[in-house]
Parts: structure tokens; C-alpha cells; sequence
């Protein structure tokens, strides 16, 4: 199953996360946490890890149709944008919304899903 649409940049990592974080706005998403998950590891664990962010991306009507149609749905919010350095290259990753229709046999959650995915695809096609 494809959970993500990704694509590597050839931008230095900060500026691959402002630049995403950018995009995400224009489409309408807001950014909820951010997850630092080098940092994460080095105090909990005390290990080195590559540059790694995790964005929870939050699109405000999506959220409130689907928790109106389902509200269980809140257990795959928000939708996850990861930005991570591997060989050189940064490689930002979105989740792809159709991964809810797969799960889900709401037909009203397949429509939301849809309309979500294109505004995620337009995020990750900008960079």
C-alpha cells in the first residue's frame, strides 16, 4: 500500500522545512506539532540519528467533516508530513489521504479523502 507522496529535493534541509511549511499554508493545512525526532532520540536514547521532522498537518474543515461523519477518524489525524536528509538529497513525504478509503467503507470518508489527497499531492508537487 502507498501511505505517502514523497519527493527528494535538492534544498538544504532548513530550507526544505520552511519551504513545506510555506506550501502546507497556501493549500490551507496549518501545522500542529512538529516532531524532532534526531533530538527525540539523542535525549532518549542517546544515539545519533540523521535530520528527521515529522509536521502534524492539520486541514480544519477536512477535520471537522470527518469527525462529523466518523469519530473514530481522529486516530489518523493529523496528516503527517516527514522531512528527512538521506545521502545528500532531503526527501519530504505527505501522507496520502486515500489511505483512509482503503479502511474505511464510508463512502462519505472516501469523498473527504479524495478532496484531501489533491490538496496534499498539489503540497508535495509545489517543492
Amino acid at each position: 500500500m502507498n501511505y505517502g507522496i514523497s519527493k527528494t529535493l535538492s534544498l538544504p534541509f532548513e530550507e526544505a522545512v520552511q519551504k513545506v511549511t510555506n506550501e502546507l499554508m497556501k493549500e490551507g493545512f496549518g501545522v500542529l506539532t512538529t516532531i524532532d525526532v534526531k533530538e527525540t532520540l539523542k535525549k532518549k536514547l542517546d544515539v545519533d540519528f540523521n535530520k528527521y521532522l515529522i509536521l502534524g498537518a492539520c486541514y480544519p474543515q477536512f477535520a471537522y467533516e470527518a469527525l462529523l461523519v466518523e469519530e473514530q477518524i481522529g486516530l489518523l489525524m493529523p496528516c503527517n508530513v516527514i522531512i528527512y536528509e538521506k545521502e545528500g538529497k532531503t526527501i519530504v513525504a505527505g501522507f496520502n489521504p486515500m489511505t483512509i478509503s482503503y479502511i474505511s467503507a464510508n463512502d462519505k470518508l472516501r469523498e473527504l479523502s479524495a478532496r484531501l489527497n489533491e490538496k496534499m499531492y498539489k503540497v508535495i508537487e509545489s517543492l
